[in-house]
């Protein structure tokens, strides 16, 4: 029976988010305290949330001053420097911003928290994507993808847990998994490519007076000749940038390729113009230009501190905010108009993962996350023995997702490990194979960090999951089939 409850609960609370019949606050608090109740936990089901609740307040501090921290950065025109260059760089082709997108992700992922990977991310890339009218479900896609196939690095935690839970070394777990990890990146970026593509042609079908039509969009061979903020006089190799939509320059006709392309030289070359209306409006009342310096010596210094770990993550927001504040915003109406203009993100993200706790609380305390695991062991056939790293790999990418990391691997990996070395498969095996699934694992509501992404892109989480959910379940197949074909993870 709880079985079937703690199934039909994660597959219940999918299909309403997904299908947006609740938001997911509300379906992390009513699904699980129904099933909850369903399962006899009875009024004990208070105590297995609030205990459940105690794990999850220092990431909620963590979150919401991130949010203020990160969020102020923004205002100030922190970041407007940095995205000014990838714009240079990457011209405005929504397929080389997205690519752009997947790589940086990646970069950053290599710190091996996905909460500080998703706010630089989001921060440098996000106004370029409201900037040229992109979908920032596409964002979130592409960053959860790369941070998840990165979330194996040693310093990430999973495979670190699969070497301490079966007693092996780790970099006997991650070493041969490097070609898994750099074929897992490469559908990464496949992904991130055809993304872009689809974006690109999404916006000249939606918005011709601003992309121009796919007739005119020819004229531009691929790309629109660049200004300051393109690559060189030709334009080839860059996709067009939105025109004005205005009337036609010099009297040619609406529409045409001329036209066209001097609307677009005009918008490239009045950056105000681009920027307007955006996170990056050069022309807002909280930039502090006089303290950029600041800014970034204090910005250096909070992330000095989160790699360093010497004192606990949300204390370090925390000043960082206070001081950020004091210095940017002397008067104490302006301080609270910031707190203020941050709150709604603030409240929606530390309300999921608040509302996370009452799920994870049902889930352990009912022990349905037990007889779950248990079933899945049980109904493995002794035929299928020589295959449990294999199917190791295949669970990991479900089970990582309605139970945390730490239930997975220091509950479930050793029951399968042990019953594997029947079989004659290695410890080391089985622990390669169960980090296989981390793409998948960091798309599950229960991974703060995702709940932070999808708050700070203002995306809902369905339309995050209905985007990326199939895209990292081939990632993660992807991964298992290249750790096969290597040996990494044999077949006995």
């Amino acid at each position: 029976m709880l079985v079937l409850l703690g199934f039909a609960m994660i597959a219940v609370f999918m299909v309403l988010i997904m299908t947006k019949k609740l938001t997911p606050v509300l379906a992390l608090i009513i699904v699980p305290t129904v099933f909850g109740l369903f399962a006899g936990a009875g009024l004990g089901i208070g105590d297995m949330v609030m205990d459940s609740m105690k794990s999850m307040t220092s990431t909620a501090a963590l979150l919401m001053f991130a949010i203020i921290y990160f969020g102020l950065m923004i205002d100030v025109g922190l970041f407007d420097p940095l995205v000014r260059f990838i714009l240079r760089k990457l011209g405005n082709d929504p397929a080389k911003v997205v690519l752009g997108t997947a790589l940086l992700a990646a970069a950053v992922s290599l710190d091996g928290d996905g909460s500080t990977t998703f706010i630089l991310t989001t921060a440098a890339m996000l106004p370029i994507y409201l900037r040229l009218k992109m979908s920032p479900v596409v964002l979130t896609c592409v960053a959860g993808l790369a941070n998840g196939t990165m979330n194996i690095v040693p310093w990430g935690g999973p495979t670190a847990r699969a070497a301490s839970a079966l007693k092996i070394d780790v970099n006997e777990v991650f070493v041969p998994m490097i070609p898994s990890l750099i074929a897992g990146l490469a559908v990464v970026l496949v992904f991130a490519w055809v993304l872009g593509l689809q974006e690109r042609n999404r916006l000249r079908a939606t918005q011709p007076e601003m992309w121009g039509t796919p007739e005119t969009a020819e004229a531009f061979d691929g790309g629109a000749p660049a200004g300051r903020g393109g690559s060189g006089g030709s334009g080839r190799g860059s996709a067009p940038v939105p025109a004005t939509g205005g009337p036609a320059v010099g009297g040619s006709p609406e529409g045409s390729s001329v036209a066209v392309l001097e609307r677009t030289e005009i918008l490239v070359d009045d950056s105000d113009t681009a920027m307007a209306d955006t996170a990056l409006d050069p022309n807002r009342k909280t930039l502090r230009p006089k303290l950029q310096w600041f800014n970034l010596a204090l910005t250096v210094a909070v992330m000095g501190m989160l790699i360093a770990d010497l004192v606990p993550l949300p204390y370090v927001f925390m000043v960082g905010s206070a001081i950020a504040l004091l210095v940017n915003f002397p008067h104490v109406k302006d301080q609270g108009a910031q707190l203020v203009a941050h709150a709604p993100s603030i409240v929606a993200v530390v309300s999921m993962v608040m509302a996370a706790a009452v799920l994870t609380g049902v889930l352990t305390g009912t022990g349905m996350v037990e007889a779950m695991s248990a079933w899945l062991v049980q109904i493995i056939p002794s035929n299928m023995g020589p295959f449990m790293a294999v199917i190791t790999g295949v669970l990991s990418i479900p089970m990582t997702f309605f139970m945390s990391n730490d239930a997975f691997y220091f509950g479930v990996l050793p029951v399968l490990s042990e019953t594997a070395a029947h079989y004659g498969i290695s410890a080391a095996e089985m622990a390669r194979a169960s980090i296989t699934g981390q793409p998948f694992h960091m798309q599950s509501p229960l991974v703060p960090a995702i709940l932070l992404l999808v708050s700070l892109a203002k995306v809902d989480l369905g339309d995050h999951h209905k985007k990326v959910l199939w895209r990292s379940a081939v990632v993660a197949l992807v991964m298992l089939g290249v750790g096969i074909l290597t040996g990494a993870i044999g077949i006995h």
